[in-house]
C-alpha cells in the first residue's frame, strides 16, 4: 500500500514555532527535547507558540525524517467502557491484511488528556489518526488540522469534522427513543445519565430525547447525572434514590446499559410490575443484555461497524482514492424494544 500525505499542506517547522516565539530554533528545539539551560519566560514563550500553531515535534530518526510509519493512532475516551472494545475490533479486523497496525490511546474524557496523548503519537509520525468524538480543545483541533494525514473522527455525526466522521446522529438517536416511549403510552419520565458533562455523545442524545419530548407535550419528570463510570451498582443506587423521589415515574430512560441494567435489577428486586407499570430503556445494545432475568429496551449504536467503516475509509484516503471533502458516513442505530418498553399503542 502506498501511504499518501496531503500534498496540500506544509508541515510545520522548528522555523515557524521560532518565528512565532521570537527565539532561536536552536532555543526552540532545545524546550521541546526538554534539554538544555532555558529560562522558564522563555520556555513558555515557545511552549505557548508551538500550542497555538499546533505544532508536533518528528521524533522519527534523522534518516526517516520525510516519512510516515505503518501506525495508525487511536484515541477513545475509555477501556473500561464496554463500548469501545467492540469498536476496536472493527478497526482492528479491517486492519488486519494491510501494512497498518492500530496503537491505542485513552484520554478518559478528559480534554487536556487529549492532547497530550494526541502531541505524543502524532510526534511518531503516524499514517492516520482515527479519534472518538468530534468535540476537541483548539490545541487538539490545531494538531489535527497540521498533522497533514487522514483523520477520522468516530461514534458522532452531529457536528462539523475535521477531516471525515463515521458514527451516528445521536440527537436522533434520543429522538427515536422518545418517540417509541410516547408513541407506547408512557407519559411520567425520569432520566439517568453517567458523565454527561464530558460524555458530548450521552448529552446530545439528552438533548434530542427532550426536544422529541416536548413534541409530544411530555416534560422529564426527573433526572439525575453523575460524573463517574458507567456501572451496575451505581444504576442501582440512582434508580433507587430517584423512585424514592418521584414514585408515581412509570418510564426511566438512561444513558447508557450499564447503569439501565443496574436500575433493572433493583426494580425487579422490589417487585416492580416491568413493563407495564413502569418501563424501562438504555442505550448501546452490549451483549451482557442477554444474561439479564428480563431484556431490556436499548438502542444498538452500530459499535463494530463504526470500527470497521472507520477503517476502511481510512485505508481509502491512505490510497489516494478520490473522495468527497469532508465525508460522513452516517449510520442507522435500531431500537430493540426487548421486555421492558411496551409495542407502540
Amino acid at each position: 500500500m502506498k501511504l499518501l500525505a496531503d500534498p496540500t499542506k506544509r508541515p510545520l517547522t522548528l522555523r515557524d514555532v521560532s518565528e512565532a516565539s521570537g527565539v532561536s530554533e536552536m532555543t526552540v528545539s532545545r524546550v521541546l527535547r526538554g534539554k538544555g539551560d532555558v529560562s522558564a519566560a522563555t520556555r513558555a514563550r515557545v511552549q505557548e507558540a508551538a500550542k497555538t500553531l499546533g505544532y508536533v515535534p518528528n521524533r522519527i530518526a534523522g534518516s526517516l525524517a520525510s516519512q510516515r510509519v505503518n501506525l495508525v493512532a487511536v484515541i477513545i475516551p475509555s477501556l473500561g467502557n464496554m463500548v469501545f472494545p467492540e469498536v476496536l475490533s472493527g478497526i482492528s479486523e479491517t486492519l488486519e491484511d494491510t501494512p497498518l497496525q492500530p496503537v491505542i490511546g485513552v484520554t478518559d474524557y478528559l480534554p487536556e488528556k487529549e492532547e497530550k496523548v494526541l502531541f505524543e503519537m502524532l510526534s511518531w509520525r503516524p499514517s492516520g489518526v482515527i479519534i472518538a468524538g468530534l468535540e476537541h480543545s483548539d490545541a487538539s483541533r490545531r494538531m489535527l488540522e497540521q498533522a497533514a494525514i487522514p483523520v477520522v473522527e468516530i461514534m458522532d455525526t452531529d457536528g462539523e469534522p475535521i477531516d471525515a466522521c463515521v458514527g451516528i446522529s445521536h440527537r436522533l438517536a434520543g429522538r427515536k427513543m422518545a418517540e417509541a416511549i410516547a408513541a407506547a403510552g408512557y407519559r411520567k419520565i425520569g432520566f439517568m445519565g453517567t458523565k454527561m458533562p464530558l460524555d458530548h455523545r450521552a448529552r446530545k442524545r439528552f438533548e434530542g430525547f427532550t426536544r422529541q419530548l416536548a413534541k409530544s407535550g411530555i416534560e422529564i419528570m426527573d433526572q439525575e447525572f453523575y460524573s463517574g463510570g458507567s456501572a451496575l451498582a451505581k444504576g442501582g443506587e440512582m434508580t433507587a434514590a430517584m423512585m424514592a423521589r418521584s414514585p408515581d415515574l412509570d418510564f426511566l430512560y438512561y444513558s447508557n446499559d450499564m447503569i439501565g441494567a443496574g436500575g433493572l435489577l433493583h426494580l425487579l428486586s422490589n417487585g416492580a410490575d416491568i413493563p407495564e407499570g413502569i418501563g424501562l430503556a438504555a442505550f448501546n445494545g452490549v451483549d451482557l443484555l442477554d444474561g439479564l432475568p428480563l431484556q431490556l429496551a436499548t438502542m444498538d449504536a452500530c459499535r463494530r461497524e463504526i470500527g470497521q467503516r472507520s477503517a476502511k475509509l481510512l485505508i481509502e484516503r491512505l490510497a489516494g482514492a478520490a473522495a468527497e471533502e469532508k465525508p460522513v458516513v452516517q449510520l442507522d442505530p435500531k431500537i430493540s424494544f426487548g421486555d421492558t418498553l411496551r409495542s407502540p399503542r
